[in-house]
């Protein structure tokens, strides 16, 4: 058994909420869910439910709540469970209620826009001091809060760490697997989202199963080169964080991005979309230029991010994909 840790998830939406509930369920460490609004956190710990983000679902009665960053103090594990473009700037706003000893936990599935990082890079930059992992993989929010089966991979750069994390975090109904590939596990997180929007054009389209399948497969090998070439792991792509988070959010209309792509696909515009923040489409936009940067060949990714940007229509880009040179698997 895992010695009693002091645990606080920063970031009071759905995935956020969903980790601190599953963390704190068994009442084996010490959790705090840490949010922005001081009135919403007030009413969670009276009402023990978070209709915005988990209708429906009792949270723990051993689950904390906070609105101040005091509670960060004698933290030893922190997660960052705000949407990727904001956790530069979360970093710099609670670095200083910090533990020396702290371990910092991104949990969002993207690429840092403005920099081109990788999430743990952009959290490594601000915190220089603290260890940095990254949780990742196939899990919606809802099925970890009802507590459904589910497994997904943590890394970080010292296999102890990583093993740490995985032990503490993981519950009866939660498995993670420690790793010490953080490129493959957040390249895998953030360009799922970008195939998944990719997906959903196929299905909004009307264009068949046997297009999803193809997409998926020759996703799954734009996603392998560009980590590879950027120093992880093939075999983290063919893993939970990679192919199994892949099937899942390409396949299910729990999946904020497929739906994104059905829009896309039956001709919506992307402002149209109204559904939560879309990862996938930030993503595809900064994943293309470092493919590019590297000379990595990503068309489907490269589709996803032109049709988003308006430099191409879905017909002209299932066109180009589909008269590509011929070559080998």
């Amino acid at each position: 058994m895992t010695e009693r840790e002091k645990v606080v998830v920063i970031g009071s939406g759905a995935f956020g909420t969903a980790i601190a509930v599953v963390v704190a369920l068994e009442n084996r460490h010490d959790v705090t869910l840490l949010g922005r609004d001081a009135a919403l956190m007030a009413d969670l710990r009276v009402d023990g439910v978070h209709d915005a983000a988990m209708p429906g679902i009792s949270l723990p009665d051993a689950l904390n709540y906070s609105a101040e960053a005091d509670v960060l103090r004698d933290a030893g594990i922190v997660l960052f469970a705000m949407p990727s473009q904001a956790q530069a700037d979360a970093a710099r706003n609670y670095g200083p209620y910090l533990a020396k000893d702290a371990v910092i936990v991104t949990c969002a599935k993207g690429i840092d826009r403005s920099s081109g990082q990788l999430l743990t890079d952009v959290l490594e930059r601000e915190l220089p001091h603290h260890p940095v992992g990254v949780l990742s993989g196939p899990g919606f929010a809802a099925d970890i809060a009802k507590g459904l089966p589910t497994a997904m991979a943590v890394a970080a750069v010292d296999a102890g760490v990583a093993e740490r994390l995985a032990q503490t975090i993981s519950g009866r109904t939660f498995r993670l697997y420690a790793s010490t590939d953080r490129i493959g596990v957040q390249l895998g997180g953030a360009l799922k989202n970008v195939l998944a929007i990719a997906g959903g054009i196929v299905e909004g389209a009307g264009l068949g199963d046997s297009a999803r399948a193809a997409l998926i497969s020759r996703g799954l090998a734009e996603m392998s080169r560009l980590v590879v070439a950027m120093g992880g792991q093939a075999d983290t792509v063919r893993g939970l964080s990679g192919l199994g988070d892949l099937v899942l959010t390409a396949t299910s209309h729990q999946s904020r991005n497929l739906r994104f792509g059905i829009l896309l696909g039956q001709g919506g515009e992307p402002a149209a979309f109204h559904g939560g923040l879309v990862e996938g489409a930030y993503a595809a936009s900064v994943a293309s230029r470092l493919a590019d940067g590297l000379g990595i060949d990503m068309p489907v990714t490269d589709a996803v991010a032109a049709i988003i940007d308006g430099r191409l229509d879905i017909k002209t880009a299932i066109q180009q994909l589909m008269t590509r040179p011929i070559t080998t698997e």
